[in-house]
């Protein structure tokens, strides 16, 4: 065999080696999906500052131990139609498109189950190939996970402070000393109101801008009972 051949061979067996890896890292959260129905995981980012030694605060706790205004805040604040969609809201996403004034700028809301599978599996930051691929995992996500937990993994999951803290337990600590499952509905507001960009927002000394956001919020909270039902599915 010449050797332009042996290369071609060689070339061609590296080719198909990457394609069998690129095809099992994007299958691998399928199947591990199933299992966080019962295992607690960590976020992607939480796995990052450990590899490179930062510090990660968090404590999983289940939601019978978080007080029920929080998820009923957070779904005021981040997903109005959280236990009606599958996973991805078209609606949201088709008025943010129209919105825009290119396709380029639009912005639709991603639903607290993107967010989660953005935690669970995938990198922040926007792109179309990130978008792409978190699509169809949301909704796989929603297909096997209740709503009750991929509303659990959420509220364990999300980054709640500036240095580390990972999960709403740890997030109260910070903000307020206390633990979760004493927290006021006007704290619960306050820790939706942060909970985009817990870095430059702050529950524990909140700006005029976060306590408007938490006052909204907090009277949306009390209207959206319906959503206790929703969470007692399991």
């Amino acid at each position: 065999m010449t050797s332009s051949g042996s290369l071609r061979k060689r070339a061609f067996r590296l080719v198909r080696w990457a394609i069998v890896a690129v095809l099992a890292v994007l299958l691998l959260p399928y199947l591990l999906t199933p299992l966080y129905r019962f295992v607690d995981p960590p976020s992607t980012l939480m796995i990052a500052r450990w590899v490179v030694g930062k510090r990660v605060e968090r404590t999983f706790v289940p939601l019978e131990r978080i007080a029920p205004v929080l998820p009923r805040s957070v779904v005021a604040s981040e997903d109005g139609r959280f236990c009606s969609h599958r996973g991805v809201d078209w609606t949201e996403i088709q008025a943010a498109i129209e919105d825009a004034e290119d396709i380029t700028e639009a912005r639709g809301g991603s639903t607290i189950t993107q967010q989660t599978t953005k935690n669970l599996f995938l990198w922040p930051g926007r792109s179309f190939i990130r978008k792409g691929i978190e699509f169809p995992l949301a909704l796989w996500i929603d297909l096997v996970l209740p709503k009750r937990r991929v509303m659990e993994l959420y509220l364990n999951i999300a980054e709640w402070g500036p240095n580390g803290e990972f999960g709403v337990e740890a997030g109260a600590r910070h903000a307020f000393n206390k633990p979760a499952s004493q927290l006021s509905a006007g704290e619960a507001a306050l820790l939706a109101a942060m909970l985009p960009n817990p870095k430059r927002r702050s529950a524990k000394q909140p700006r005029p801008g976060v306590r408007r956001i938490a006052g909204i919020v907090q009277t949306r909270a009390a209207r959206s009972g319906p959503i206790d039902a929703c969470l007692r599915k399991s």
